[in-house]
């Protein structure tokens, strides 16, 4: 009963692991086809690979620009979201005062809100700054969306850690800051790398407000870039395909990299101290 228990779980992980890894597969597939492959065979294989799709959007297109600009976008956000939530969240979860609970039903009512519903007011304030066409232009929505979300997720992780600490702290004469710089900020680094990370994939893979604020193609970051590959009478499968791959082994890189200090935050923040 064992074995055909263990066959039988197995069995049903093989499957379940072709089913998701299967899109990124046929994925990788079609960017090391040529057009006329592409078209004419649905093999699951190829029997002549070639990466002209890759020379092209690199030789052909600006994409080394595109990826450009979404890593500057999306760092800027990550740094200003996560310093500004860090204080944000310290002062929710660590110091007394009236209006907590409405403070941060308000943060997470805010993250609510659909980015269509806003398009318009932030793009005529981006408008006006003079900010259209420029870095800073998406940082500031990017980091107006991110922070909600971001508050919330440390609020959580600035709570579990032992209010002692805090207290001994002030017997030894350290200043709010400095209790906050040398002990809960170390202390709370996984859950803040965790929520760093999060941002950085949304603002890399955000699409309206790039679509609209940032109109020049040499600004343009690489979900809205990659779509500009669809002409009127064609749509290059395999430009399209290589380029996607290129965009998400950064994210995949990035996840194998990190994924213990990933799992050390999100389980840091639902586990008790």
């Amino acid at each position: 009963m064992e074995k055909k228990a263990g066959i039988g779980f197995y069995s049903f992980l093989v499957v379940f692991i072709f089913i998701v890894m299967f899109p990124f597969y046929w994925q990788f597939l079609t960017s090391l086809k040529t057009p006329n492959e592409i078209f004419t065979t649905f093999k699951l294989y190829t029997t002549e690979p070639s990466f002209q799709s890759y020379q092209t959007i690199f030789s052909v297109r600006p994409f080394a620009k595109y990826l450009y600009n979404s890593f500057i976008v999306g760092s800027l956000t990550t740094v200003f979201a996560i310093v500004i939530a860090s204080f944000t969240a310290y002062a929710i979860a660590r110091l007394k005062f009236k209006g907590k609970a409405i403070i941060l039903g308000v943060v997470l009512a805010v993250s609510m809100f659909p980015q269509i519903a806003v398009i318009s007011p932030i793009y005529m304030l981006i408008k006006n700054l003079g900010l259209r066409n420029t870095h800073l232009g998406l940082v500031i929505p990017y980091t107006t969306f991110a922070l909600p979300l971001s508050v919330w997720y440390l609020t959580t992780f600035f709570k579990k850690i032992p209010f002692s600490l805090e207290e001994a702290a002030k017997i030894d004469g350290a200043s709010i800051m400095q209790t906050f710089t040398r002990i809960i900020a170390p202390l709370a680094m996984p859950g803040v790398f965790t929520t760093a990370i999060l941002v950085f994939i949304a603002a890399w893979n955000e699409y309206l407000f790039a679509l609209t604020i940032n109109v020049k193609d040499e600004m343009r970051t690489v979900p809205v870039g990659i779509t500009m590959y669809v002409g009127q009478y064609t749509i290059p499968w395999g430009e399209l395909a290589a380029a996607t791959v290129v965009v998400t082994v950064p994210l995949i890189i990035m996840v194998l990299v990190f994924q213990k200090r990933i799992v050390s935050g999100l389980t840091s923040g639902a586990v008790k101290g």
